[in-house]
């Protein structure tokens, strides 16, 4: 005996009703599930043509953007220093707004001067070796005033370092100790050099960078730690790194900068050795001497008395 009530066998129809309602419903569900993927795959096409012309116009606008102002003391790309009752000293001047070319710099043209001028990226290796071998030599005739020295921060190296952009981001480091402490610049860029990283290797970090410019005296330290960690002056030292590699030297014969370091006394460029700074004192000593005897006016002769 079972207990519950009979249910009556399905017909064949009923089962062939069945099935086909079994098949028109799977058929529907299969049918939402279509359109529901396709209103998903349509919103993740809108959503990545959306992020693609995000992307093109951020890159757009990085192209197009104003440089940005340069800073104070660097009105010729570079910043001036000299002598002043023994101490290395800034030539101060206005910062250059967006889109201003530089001011040449006028230099000492009496020929009691040598006037040198660097072009340096400071993660290339022989600007390491010219500055460490030099160093002592150019603070010595500059201090005395012997010599003016105009440097130079370029960055053609941004892409040799991992990826971190140091010569890019020392040039910019240089540009603020320029800008709020130009007199410890002598002092913060023979520090980049003595503590120069490999090319090819992420650099230093900017806590380092920041390091370095308490370590040379930067005064207003807070604004040089922010102005550092902001990049403020990156379209600068790519706007100024363009100039120096597309227009002519200002106070030379040169058509341009081709490589770092590029090192110019009273017009002109120093091609000797990199490591021995006597051939580099007597090159300026020899530049001196020439400048001088072009400055000279030649005596004219007095007239004999008439007989």
């Amino acid at each position: 005996m079972t207990n519950g009530s009979i249910q009556p066998r399905p017909t064949r129809n009923e089962r062939r009703d069945a099935a086909r309602e079994k098949a028109r419903i799977l058929r529907e569900e299969q049918k939402k599930r279509e359109r529901r993927n396709k209103i998903l795959i349509q919103g993740g096409i809108i959503v990545a043509v959306l992020a693609v012309v995000a992307i093109v116009g951020v890159l757009i606008y990085q192209g197009v953007k104003p440089a940005g102002p340069g800073p104070r003391n660097m009105a010729s790309d570079g910043i001036v220093l000299t002598g002043v009752d023994g101490a290395i000293t800034a030539v101060e001047t206005p910062a250059l707004d967006d889109g201003e070319d530089p001011t040449p710099t006028v230099q000492d043209d009496s020929g009691n001067v040598a006037n040198i001028v660097t072009y340096i990226d400071y993660l290339c290796p022989y600007c390491g070796q010219f500055e460490t071998t030099n160093n002592e030599t150019i603070q010595a005739m500059v201090e005395s005033g012997a010599a003016t020295l105009e440097i130079h921060p370029i960055a053609i190296l941004t892409n040799k370092s991992a990826g971190t952009q140091y010569s890019m981001r020392a040039a910019n480091a240089a540009a603020c100790v320029a800008d709020l402490s130009p007199n410890a610049f002598f002092d913060f860029n023979g520090l980049l050099f003595e503590n120069q990283p490999e090319e090819g290797s992420t650099g230093l970090t900017d806590d380092q960078l920041k390091g370095y410019a308490e370590e040379a005296g930067a005064g207003s330290l807070s604004e040089v730690r922010a102005c550092i960690d902001d990049r403020r002056f990156k379209g600068w030292v790519e706007a100024a790194t363009t100039r120096a590699l597309t227009q002519p030297v200002p106070n030379s014969d040169l058509q341009a900068v081709t490589g770092t370091p590029t090192v110019i006394v009273n017009g002109k460029q120093y091609q000797g050795s990199l490591t021995d700074a006597s051939e580099f004192q007597a090159f300026v000593t020899q530049a001196a001497s020439e400048s001088f005897t072009e400055a000279t006016p030649t005596p004219t002769p007095t007239p004999a008395p008439a007989q």
